[in-house]
């Protein structure tokens, strides 16, 4: 498992990737909130510190929230209260308070690795269905009426997005962070073309919605 480490303290973050690694995970060091919120797509949890150089570790998660639902253990020196409370209704997934003893975080890191997967597409979602479009995700493929639509890899991917997700809105960020890698540096102009090339060829009115000020919605 690939595993963020953003903490700025070099004794705790080096003890940590040190350990993970030792119990057969691969540990990636970050020292900013930057780090992790241009790197989090190539991670399967992360283990955030709320202390950090560039900006509060609370703010970090609710960014990464807007674009990721990659699990979280926050491990702070923080033991109020309010912060924990606050870490969990933020999206945390679990928090704990440092010195934690390694054992019990691999042991929460493992509960809510499970659980997110738990939770994911059955095989039954691979194929969505609405009206008469098709999209396999497996395959790949997309079909309209019977007849096979040839999509671009980014048009695909941004069909994807929206098709994992029926009748949600999604916002601009998200796709993307999802599609480019990046909601904070990719140019919002290109997702604007993409997405009139996939309506165009998909050729059905109304079925991906325009939410203004926010983003799209898959679902008549």
């Amino acid at each position: 498992m690939q595993i963020a480490v953003v903490e700025d303290d070099d004794g705790v973050g080096d003890a940590l990737v040190e350990a993970l690694g030792t119990h057969g995970h691969e540990a990636v060091r970050m020292r900013r909130g930057s780090d992790l919120l241009l790197g989090h797509r190539a991670m399967d949890a992360v283990i955030l510190d709320l202390g950090l150089p560039d900006a509060d570790g609370l703010q970090v998660l609710r960014q990464l929230r807007v674009v990721s639902d990659v699990p979280v253990v926050i491990l702070t020196a923080r033991d109020d209260e309010r912060s924990v409370v606050r870490g969990l209704r933020g999206g945390a997934d679990d928090y704990l308070v440092k010195p934690a003893r390694l054992a019990e975080l691999l042991a929460r890191l493992d509960v809510v690795t499970q659980r997110r997967r738990a939770a994911g597409p059955s095989a039954a979602e691979k194929k969505v269905t609405e009206g008469d479009v098709v999209v396999d995700l497996d395959a790949r493929e997309v079909e309209v009426a019977g007849a096979p639509v040839a999509l671009t890899a980014k048009e695909f991917e941004l069909l994807e997005v929206l098709v994992t997700r029926p009748g949600a809105a999604v916002s601009r960020q998200q796709l993307m962070d999802a599609v480019w890698g990046d909601a904070y540096v990719a140019i919002s102009r290109t997702l604007d073309v993409h997405m009139t090339g996939l309506r165009a060829k998909l050729g059905r009115p109304g079925l991906i919605s325009t939410i203004r000020g926010y983003g799209y919605r898959w679902g008549t």
